[in-house]
């Protein structure tokens, strides 16, 4: 097991009447964390050879492991199943809803959830702070990838994208190339901090900070940000939320099944 991953010890004593359940998940555990026959699951889970050895028998027979003649472990198909029934169960606005409102709570801005869709930004959730002017974002809104930080997130791990998706967002209104030129300066550092900035580049008088949410595979599906009107967000400020936004899209990502 990894050294973070946290041992049976650590999770306490299971309630009365599961230890068996509880020993199952264990081993399940260990052969997640690399344990591949019976001698290391037994050291990982410090469970005894004979339970550990029925256990696998049974997990190999529900198909939540797999085994090659009674070794070479792995996780099995039903495990599968059971990832693709949780993320349909927990789409990312229903993971992502109560972090977000602790994030309101707790800064009293507007906060916004949304993915890319057909190459723009779809907001997919808003919880509006308790300050400042309302904005003209709503759920099943679209805007350009380029001209939101939402929007920018979505796009931090597709450097080869930031220039085609800016001209794209700018076929009808040809900006100036020293706002091209800032565009494609900053989305580098963006990457590096894992957050984005929009400073009133989508709408005037309007500024936030936005962070990637990724699933379990480590892609990015979908970006949150706050927001708020200038006076509340100077630049110390939106420079203090950078870590608050990342860990709070690293929050909701472990939900989805992101390690890390």
């Amino acid at each position: 097991m990894s050294a973070t991953e946290p041992t049976a010890h650590d999770r306490g004593v299971p309630p009365s009447g599961t230890q068996t359940l509880a020993r199952g998940l264990d081993v399940l555990g260990a052969v997640r964390g690399g344990a591949r026959d019976l001698k290391a699951v037994c050291a990982a889970t410090g469970i005894g050879r004979s339970t550990v050895h029925r256990l696998l028998q049974l997990l190999v027979q529900r198909g939540y492991l797999r085994s090659s003649q009674g070794a070479d472990y792995s996780l099995g198909p039903a495990l599968i199943e059971l990832g693709f029934h949780a993320l349909y169960q927990s789409p990312v606005p229903t993971v992502a809803r109560p972090i977000l409102e602790e994030l309101v709570a707790k800064c009293h801005d507007t906060v916004h959830l949304a993915v890319e869709d057909g190459g723009q930004v779809l907001y997919v959730d808003k919880i509006s702070g308790s300050r400042g002017a309302e904005m003209r974002s709503r759920v099943g809104y679209r805007m350009p990838l380029s001209r939101t930080g939402i929007g920018k997130a979505l796009l931090l791990d597709a450097p080869d994208r930031w220039a085609p998706v800016f001209d794209a967002d700018h076929a009808r209104a040809v900006p100036a190339p020293a706002v091209r030129e800032t565009y494609l300066a900053r989305m580098p550092r963006y990457a590096e901090q894992g957050a984005s900035l929009d400073l009133e580049e989508n709408e005037p008088g309007i500024r936030c900070v936005a962070a990637p949410v990724r699933d379990g595979s480590g892609a990015i599906v979908a970006a949150i940000s706050i927001s708020a009107t200038n006076p509340y967000m100077p630049m110390d400020r939106m420079r203090a939320l950078v870590p608050v936004m990342a860990q709070t899209a690293l929050s909701i990502s472990k939900k989805l099944g992101y390690s890390g």
